[in-house]
């Protein structure tokens, strides 16, 4: 997809980003994740074919213009905005390198620390009267955060970009349409959540996510974020890396730092490992593992919604009302890939 695609689609998000935002944007601590990619790393591996690159810094943008469009409200946005400071390069592919796969959490611990440290964020938050423990932590907002499988802004940004660039399951046509159906309704504990105004329109957006998911659900996403998770700790051991630089340099510079590396040293397990992240291109599925091949079991999180749509008196989970959607979510609650993914090492 184009090079635009970003800020194509976060003027469907939000037809103006309000202005108290752009002092925000240009902070070190957030300027950082322009080169963190939404992706973990699958952006630079041609076991994937990643139409465009979306980055963290993207993703917190638009993470905050839907919380603006939908509540108006600064301290929930500007929330918003810092929920993913603390995301070093390759995103959850630390949560992978930390033994943390299955709930992909264990770096969030460090955002509230890095936001009340900054000492120029915390005099732009003291001219415009906010206090930092009212951004500090986006889960206090439902809107922007909420429990599986609720809908929020956080799930409902990251999901549009990923299916349009992992397989094109989405464009922004499709993005607008289906964006221009969602409200703020009230949820089974009293609580605001984003859901839809029309059944059809939360079906197809169901289905999509669904899509999406299973796309990170399958082996070629868990080798590609192992693999690289792998190489980071080999980097670290090597010395070729620190592991405060995941937080300084961009992902881009860290490839070139770890090409030049693994052609000084070509027997090096880190190398082996490197090239051939930088060249599989396609994997085996095994019950076993395959000796000869870097091979991945893993349980890995499950990202799903059972949204809410818009009934005459309140609103219920699609589920319930559409028997397709509960099928759909079923199908992929159980879905399993073989139990080994395997790539050949190169």
């Amino acid at each position: 997809m184009k090079e635009n695609f970003a800020a194509k689609y976060h003027k469907i998000l939000c037809k103006k980003t309000p202005d108290f935002l752009s002092k925000y944007i240009s902070l070190p601590i957030l300027k950082r994740l322009e080169g963190v990619g939404l992706l973990c790393g699958t952006d630079w591996t041609p076991l994937f074919h990643n139409s465009f690159f979306y980055s963290r810094l993207d993703h917190s943008l638009g993470t905050a213009l839907i919380v603006w469009n939908f509540t108006k409200d600064k301290k929930q946005t500007i929330a918003a905005l810092l929920h993913d400071v603390s995301t070093p390069a390759f995103s959850h592919v630390s949560d992978f390198k930390n033994g943390d796969a299955l709930t992909q959490s264990s770096t969030e611990n460090l955002n509230a620390q890095l936001i009340e440290n900054d000492l120029e964020l915390l005099e732009f938050l003291k001219q415009d009267g906010i206090k930092v423990a009212e951004v500090n932590d986006y889960h206090i907002y439902p809107v922007a955060d909420n429990e599986i499988p609720g809908l929020s802004a956080d799930r409902l940004e990251y999901m549009y970009p990923s299916g349009a660039a992992l397989d094109s399951i989405w464009t922004l046509t499709e993005i607008e349409n289906s964006y221009n159906h969602i409200n703020v309704l009230e949820n089974e504990k009293g609580l605001p959540e984003l859901g839809f105004s029309e059944e059809n329109e939360c079906l197809i957006y169901t289905k999509k996510f669904i899509q999406t998911s299973t796309i990170l659900q399958q082996n070629e996403d868990k080798i590609a974020m192992q693999l690289m998770a792998d190489i980071l700790k080999l980097a670290e051991e090597n010395k070729i890396i620190k592991p405060s630089e995941l937080f300084t340099f961009s992902e881009k510079e860290l490839i070139e730092i770890f090409t030049k590396s693994a052609e000084q040293n070509p027997s090096w397990e880190f190398s082996k490992y490197f090239r051939t992240f930088r060249g599989m291109k396609k994997i085996l599925r095994s019950e076993n593992e395959i000796k000869g091949f870097f091979c991945v079991d893993l349980q890995v999180k499950r990202r799903y919604i059972n949204p809410l749509i818009k009934i005459k008196n309140g609103a219920k989970r699609i589920s319930e009302v559409n028997k397709e959607a509960k099928e759909i979510i079923e199908q992929f609650l159980q879905f399993n890939d073989t139990k080994f993914g395997c790539a050949e090492f190169l």
